[in-house]
């Protein structure tokens, strides 16, 4: 195609947008309000996948050393986990450490409960904090590490915690909330192709007339499509870009207005630029896409004269 005539497309189906001004109209509204409830649904699944892995990061493992657990001994475990290829990050946690710990998590007039066992009399064991780089992996590094303990004729280690069965059933619903955005959004996304699909046909029928005599005269089915092809891209995408200002400026306002009561809840949104970004392009892409979708499907039934 040469450059000339890919400039008389663009001219052409950037006048068709003006020139159909109310059926143009009524394409880029159906296209902003579906893409606008898609776009409220992306959030959402967003923020819940967010949420879920707040949740999932809380996930560690206890390891519970035996008491009298020679120093020599502690540094080697340190570096056997540490080895591990899934653990993150290794922290000692002495029983004085271990025993501040409940103090604070305890109601302060019920601290004094605690008083007489520091020192000697602490009766809690030393203690590592294992995290891993994947939450759901937590179960495997367990074994693993009661497996250095097998293999060690002391047998150091007292006990691995990490909330066995609890963490398992965390995981399941984590994963059935992703799981269920992911075809909700994938839904609405199919909902929303066959609603600006009627529409964008809606406009191609009203100027059916228009295109018939375009093929009486000689023009081929890809001089005609072209303006169509520009004109959908156009609504397209315009659409998109109202109906992501829209979302993001919603949602700017909805954490400025929230984000103190939710942390004190220790809820946090996804950030402006987790979102921000993902979102305007994902649906400047869909705008343009069902755009040229639409009006390709739509004005080839028209080029059959």
């Amino acid at each position: 195609m040469r450059f000339s005539t890919l400039v008389r497309h663009i001219r052409e189906g950037t006048k068709n947008v003006f020139r159909n001004g109310w059926m143009s109209f009524a394409s880029m509204g159906s296209i902003i309000v579906s893409l606008f409830i898609l776009g409220v649904f992306m959030i959402l699944a967003l923020n819940v996948d967010k949420l879920a892995s707040q949740i999932e990061n809380q996930v560690e493992i206890r390891v519970y050393l035996q008491l009298g657990t020679e120093q020599a001994k502690i540094d080697d475990i340190n570096r056997q986990i540490g080895r591990i290829p899934e653990v993150k990050k290794v922290t000692f946690v002495s029983k004085e450490e271990g025993l501040q710990r409940l103090k604070e998590n305890l109601d302060p007039d019920a601290q004094s409960a605690l008083d007489g066992y520091e020192n000697e009399n602490n009766p809690l064991p030393d203690a590592f904090d294992v995290e891993v780089f994947d939450p759901q992996k937590v179960a495997d590094v367990a074994k693993q590490i009661q497996a250095i303990n097998a293999s060690d004729a002391d047998q150091p280690i007292l006990g691995v915690k990490y909330g066995q069965g609890t963490v398992e059933k965390l995981f399941k619903i984590t994963n059935a909330v992703r799981n269920v955005g992911l075809i909700v959004v994938a839904g609405l996304a199919v909902m929303a192709m066959f609603l600006i699909s009627t529409t964008v046909k809606m406009t191609i029928l009203a100027r059916r007339r228009e295109i018939a005599i375009m093929k009486l005269v000689g023009a081929t089915n890809s001089f005609i499509r072209w303006p169509f092809f520009v004109e959908g891209v156009l609504i397209g995408v315009f659409g998109a870009a109202v109906t992501s200002a829209i979302l993001l400026y919603g949602y700017s306002w909805l954490i400025r207005t929230t984000q103190y009561d939710l942390g004190l809840m220790l809820i946090k949104f996804a950030s402006m630029q987790d979102v921000g970004g993902f979102i305007a392009g994902t649906l400047l892409v869909l705008g343009a896409l069902l755009g040229i979708w639409g009006s390709t499907v739509s004005v080839r039934k028209y080029l059959k004269v």
